[in-house]
């Protein structure tokens, strides 16, 4: 291996292997860095508002808007969600060459989140049609906002640990 003609030295050639993985390292936590904080915020109160939602549409009565209202809101919501998640997406890989992953994330911090907060953010509208208590959809709103924050700081730790 030359370069420029001159050969390398194990210790030049060391270096070299060494930058290559660092380069790599930092590919990785490039690719595992937070969400933007503008789209996290949004994350935060989509699944603040998601147990609400679900809570207007299975209700046995009307509560507080009429059930079509709640779909509307519901459809209209996720559908804004699913939008700027693209514009982030995009704007992030176009930023940074990388994809947003998850991937890279430990399996001990993203099992817990896509196992328990479906359950969370389901399970509490499910009481409050059970019960009738409203304070179920609250507290499953300030629980869920409050896993979307823990979740957040815990991947710009795990970040910053990798960079």
């Amino acid at each position: 291996m030359e370069t420029n003609g001159v050969p390398l030295t194990p210790e030049q050639a060391r270096a070299a292997l060494a930058d290559t993985d660092r380069v790599r390292a930092s590919a990785t936590a490039l690719a595992a860095t937070p969400w933007p904080t503008w789209f996290f915020i949004t994350l935060t109160l989509y699944v603040a508002a998601l147990p609400v939602t679900v809570g207007g549409i299975v209700a046995d009565r009307d509560w507080l808007l009429p059930r079509p209202a709640w779909m509307a809101v519901m459809l209209a919501a996720t559908a804004l969600y699913a939008a700027l998640l693209a514009v982030a997406s995009k704007s992030w890989r176009e930023r940074t060459g990388v994809a947003l992953r998850l991937d890279v994330l430990p399996k001990r911090a993203t099992m817990p989140l896509a196992v328990g907060l479906p359950l969370l953010l389901v399970g509490g509208p499910y009481a409050f049609h059970a019960t009738g208590r409203a304070a179920w959809l609250i507290a499953s709103s300030l629980i869920g906002a409050a896993v979307s924050v823990g979740f957040h700081l815990t991947f710009v730790r795990l970040h910053r640990r990798s960079a």
